[in-house]
């Protein structure tokens, strides 16, 4: 069996992972989908549905289901990983116990190691003995693409044969696909941007209106970039889909967990009920405590990710926290220093 007959492997059956099988298998492509749960990986073949997580859509009968690693590594040997970041490095160590050099590794997945400040696919390297390693980032809502509304997504990578692996089973006429070999400004994206979407849904919930979003959104980006330019991340990736065209949908969108929780916080909710009722993982919540302690490490200024951390962690009212980034002194756009 050549490379081009294997599965398209998808580790990960919550909104994002189930969508990028049911991508794969409707552009025709055989898909295996790893999950935990033996209960709801039968329950997905069975229905062809993802009743948990997207309820009403109908998956492609291209899908398959698993809960062996061992399987996923035999069978396949481009790997979507698209595991929650809290669990992501239990998981992918499990796996690559099984995989060997030949394996692709994509993280699908818009998060940060609390602790190392690790970047997923820095976890795919250190836990794998894969280097053709990528990532899949941008403005990705599950329901919309099983809805077929237009859309697209970047893969990074180093490698263009990553690129072209992913993209064989993904594009279509109504998802294009998009190529970067900055690799970190789109993960650091992703990752970040989850973070102020909670700050969008505050400023809505509270009432605030478009032009208090739009002043949010830019000096939110202005925050990924500066994050970005010290790691050494190119900063046109941030004026890209991966950066303002994720940051725009995610902060903005009900269908945007983040967005969701920021909401949420505004009405008074606590964060245990809120994530509770979600049902879901919202990655900007731990997301916003691993950027404050490398911020804080670093010695950089980012307002609005830090106020977000003081509503999540600290009981900051919410209304207070938004006062405060918004009463911050005058300063020159760019630069980002006071007016004096």
């Amino acid at each position: 069996m050549t490379a081009t007959d294997k599965p398209i492997g998808v580790l990960g059956g919550g909104a994002f992972g189930t969508t990028l099988a049911h991508l794969a298998g409707s552009n025709g492509h055989e898909t295996l989908l790893w999950m935990r749960n033996e209960e709801r990986a039968a329950a997905i073949v069975g229905d062809r549905e993802n009743k948990r997580y997207l309820p009403g859509f109908k998956l492609s009968e291209k899908i398959q289901t698993t809960t062996a690693l061992a399987e996923m590594a035999e069978r396949c040997q481009l790997l979507l990983v698209a595991i929650p970041s809290s669990s992501f490095r239990t998981v992918v160590r499990a796996l690559g116990d099984h995989l060997h050099g030949d394996h692709v590794l994509v993280s699908a997945t818009k998060g940060l190691e609390r602790g190392s400040f690790a970047r997923m696919t820095e976890v795919l390297r250190q836990e794998t003995c894969c280097l053709k390693i990528g990532a899949i980032s941008g403005p990705n809502l599950a329901v919309e693409i099983l809805r077929g509304v237009p859309g697209g997504t970047v893969i990074a990578s180093a490698f263009e044969q990553v690129v072209h692996m992913v993209a064989r089973p993904l594009h279509s006429p109504r998802f294009r696909i998009y190529a970067s070999h900055d690799l970190l400004g789109v993960e650091l994206s992703g990752a970040v941007k989850n973070v102020l979407a909670i700050a969008g849904g505050i400023a809505r919930g509270m009432g605030f209106g478009d032009n208090t979003l739009a002043m949010l959104i830019s000096r939110g980006l202005n925050e990924m970039t500066r994050l970005g330019a010290i790691m050494g991340a190119a900063p046109e990736t941030f004026s890209g889909m991966a950066g303002v065209g994720d940051l725009v949908v995610t902060a903005f969108s009900d269908l945007s967990r983040n967005h969701r929780v920021g909401l949420g916080l505004a009405e008074g909710k606590p964060l245990d009920q809120i994530l509770e009722d979600l049902g879901q993982v919202a990655e900007g919540v731990p997301t916003a405590r691993v950027v404050k302690e490398w911020s804080d490490a670093h010695r950089v200024r980012l307002p609005i990710c830090q106020g977000v951390f003081e509503v999540l962690y600290e009981g900051a009212k919410p209304a207070d926290a938004l006062e405060k980034m918004l009463s911050l002194p005058s300063m020159w756009e760019v630069e980002s220093t006071d007016i004096t």
